[in-house]
């Protein structure tokens, strides 16, 4: 008897999967590494529903949950899970907002939304399991701030995803 007539369906199928995961988790390096034309796309789609509270609302952009998969620049001092510092620049807020944007345009998961004079929002997803992110950002010239919102749509944590994005970004915008 073939030691695969052993093994249970279920068994069998739960293994094909987590191969094809594991292969497909390793994929896109592979890919970025030979320069390959090819683009993975998620094999599942937990993209959620595109919030209906994102916006600049009397200069504020929407509260975080009370969930740690979320990060703003204006939740309150005291909120240390959900408070990041916000993006600051000199010179000319145009310039500042063209740079930022132009940042997020170069990020292989980021797609613009929307993007207007004094705000911006792109949604990023991830490259297995196709969880979006919702980042917004609002530039505030009189200040030289741009403040920044970056929440998952779907789960409880984020395992600290929004924070190391928007520091990445502020990297490379401070650059």
């Amino acid at each position: 008897m073939h030691h695969f007539a052993r093994l249970k369906v279920p068994t069998l199928c739960i293994s094909l999967i987590l191969a094809m995961v594991c292969y497909l988790w390793q994929t896109p390096a592979v890919f970025a590494e030979t320069n390959s034309p090819i683009t993975i796309v998620s094999i599942f789609s937990f993209s959620g529903t595109r919030p209906t509270n994102l916006g600049v609302k009397n200069g504020k952009l929407a509260a975080c949950p009370s969930s740690p998969n979320c990060v703003s620049s204006q939740a309150p001092d005291t909120d240390k899970e959900h408070k990041i510092a916000p993006l600051t620049y000199s010179g000319s807020a145009d310039d500042a907002f063209a740079k930022l944007k132009g940042i997020i345009e170069d990020i292989d998961n980021a797609t613009v939304v929307k993007s207007e004079d004094n705000y911006l929002y792109a949604e990023f997803s991830s490259n297995l399991m196709g969880f979006v992110d919702d980042v917004e950002f609002y530039n505030d010239p009189e200040n030289q701030t741009i403040h920044l919102r970056s929440a998952s749509r779907l789960g409880q944590s984020d395992l600290g995803v929004n924070r190391k994005r928007i520091e990445s970004i502020r990297e490379k915008f401070t650059a």
